[in-house]
């Protein structure tokens, strides 16, 4: 199944910004989606109402980097790019998670975002994604393991950006 995302200025969209869309609408979690194509990186970007403390951001990090290196080795692949950092902005946390494309697969992404939520729950700065059927749930997940998969196969150029704004997702070409 292959869904095609259309823009009054481009026709079609490739699949590296249908996976950012595709991301963004499913996982209401991830505030900021940023995909570098000469690293072949995607980094997922996380924003908290209060400044965290240090030491949980330290077991937060340990925890997920643990978990995707389980999860990897358990698939039997090799990770090449996985990094959690985080900032702190006034009364804000911002949490990056990079990937590498080459390794990343929707399920790992799941994962992250059950991590965040067990960690972060209370604080976690979401929209809410109610109109969103199970079905309609099930139906991105599969297209964001497909536009992966392409995404490892082919090599687009372009350096995006995506986020949500007011029930909206915006993509720009950096």
């Amino acid at each position: 199944m292959q869904m095609h995302y259309k823009s009054k200025f481009q026709g079609e969209v490739s699949d590296s910004i249908g996976l950012l869309i595709s991301i963004l609408v499913r996982y209401p979690e991830v505030g900021t989606i940023n995909y570098e194509p000469v690293k072949q990186e995607l980094k997922f970007t996380f924003i908290f109402s209060c400044v965290l403390e240090e030491s949980e951001l330290v077991n937060f990090k340990k925890t997920v980097i643990e978990s995707i290196e389980t999860y990897n080795q358990l698939d039997g692949r090799n990770i090449s790019v996985i990094e959690v950092t985080h900032q702190i902005c006034e009364n804000f946390t911002k949490v990056e998670v990079t990937r590498d494309v080459g390794t990343l697969t929707q399920e790992e992404i799941s994962m992250v975002i059950e991590l965040v939520h067990m960690n972060f729950a209370k604080n976690l700065i979401t929209e809410k994604n109610d109109y969103l059927l199970e079905e309609e749930l099930l139906m991105q997940e599969e297209l964001i393991e497909h536009m992966l998969e392409n995404l490892k196969i082919s090599s687009p150029e372009k350096n995006l950006f995506a986020f949500r704004e007011e029930g909206r997702v915006l993509v720009f070409n950096k």
